[in-house]
């Protein structure tokens, strides 16, 4: 049966306020009718990375302002959705929790029916929002919290291959940015500074390349840095812009082989589950860094993938993918009662066993 719905969508889950409503027709490429993102950069920047309590606090003053902004925008009225989605975890508690809670005011006063969102399927589902492509595809998850590589069977039927068991690239990043005094987010500064520098100079680990299988471990390429930076300013007494960039070239370079190698291994397994058209999809804030997704699409042309990645407004965190990952879920008849509880964790892979370490949107698993 032709069904057309349309979704509200909330996203909290780290530092970006963010609303959104997407349609779709049964069998159509879903449209985005309104997305609103406000982010917290400048509330957050004087301490060098996010603190949940501001955090948490500016979503509850924002997301009011959002659900508005993308109703107006959309030049729709609450009477027009059919359910209002949300993120329901994993990631700071009390940022998950504000969206939560203003979810839940929605559904009650207007009697919609309520969706809770994994933030992770949120991105991993991103590609099927922007470009409809089909199950089964193999997913890399790459952004602020978490890296992982996993086949998506359906949009709550995820098998993870591999991930990081430390730090993830994006938490790798915003280190390396802070002790290197370069701006918050740390992504952008270390990739900007990158361009004018020599990936060479420096010789950086790549971990784990040692090791078979897909898991991944960022955490000591921060380890290297600092002592580079150390030692460069005992021999120097200081740092300079040049140094300064070597080192974010060595460091980008150093991530990218990673990516790059433990990508190979992620698709000759997902091709072992003979897909009919092979496709594989980044996601998440990272799959922004330019030096990565040229790396990626290299691979994928290698092993004869075809490669997709959203439009770089779409990899950061944003409502239009909870909208789009509740959607999808609702058009399946899942439905949450106002019981709904917000999660830091929450695995995409309810059987593979959790990974180690943790980071700042929760478990990496």
């Amino acid at each position: 049966m032709v069904q057309t719905l349309t979704v509200l969508g909330l996203e909290s889950s780290c530092d970006d306020t963010a609303a959104a409503i997407v349609r779709q027709t049964t069998g159509a490429k879903a449209e985005i009718l309104s997305s609103v993102v406000h982010g917290q950069t400048e509330l957050h920047s004087p301490f060098g990375g996010v603190v949940p309590e501001i955090a948490a606090r500016a979503h509850a003053e924002k997301l009011d302002v959002c659900v508005l902004q993308a109703l107006d925008t959309a030049g729709l009225s609450l009477k027009d959705v059919d359910a209002v989605a949300v993120t329901a975890g994993p990631g700071l508690i009390g940022g998950v929790m504000s969206g939560v809670m203003c979810a839940k005011g929605i559904s009650a006063a207007t009697g919609l029916p309520l969706v809770g969102v994994n933030h992770l399927a949120g991105h991993a589902l991103t590609p099927r929002l922007t470009d409809n492509i089909a199950f089964p595809y193999l997913m890399l998850l790459v952004s602020g919290g978490h890296c992982q590589f996993l086949i998506a069977y359906g949009p709550e039927h995820f098998t993870r291959l591999g991930g990081t068991i430390d730090d993830a690239p994006g938490e790798a990043f915003d280190k390396t940015a802070r002790l290197l005094g370069l701006p918050q987010p740390g992504g952008p500064s270390v990739e900007a500074e990158a361009r004018a520098g020599d990936p060479k100079r420096f010789r950086f680990p790549r971990p784990l390349l040692d090791r078979p299988g897909c898991d991944l471990s960022f955490s000591g390429l921060k380890t290297a840095l600092m002592r580079m930076r150390d030692q460069i300013v005992n021999e120097k007494g200081g740092l300079k812009r040049q140094d300064r960039a070597d080192l974010c070239a060595g460091f980008q370079q150093a991530i990218v082989d990673t990516l790059a190698e433990k990508t190979r291994r992620a698709i000759d397994l997902y091709l072992e589950t003979s897909p009919s058209e092979p496709v594989i999809a980044v996601a998440g804030g990272v799959a922004a860094n330019s030096a990565i997704r040229s790396e990626l699409e290299s691979v994928c042309a290698e092993k004869d993938t075809r490669f997709t990645a959203p439009p770089l407004a779409l990899c950061t965190d944003n409502a239009a993918m909870i909208a789009y990952a509740g959607l999808e879920r609702f058009r399946t008849g899942a439905r949450d009662g106002l019981d709904l509880t917000a999660r830091p964790r929450w695995p995409l892979d309810q059987h593979s066993p959790a990974m180690l370490g943790g980071g700042k949107k929760g478990a990496k698993a």
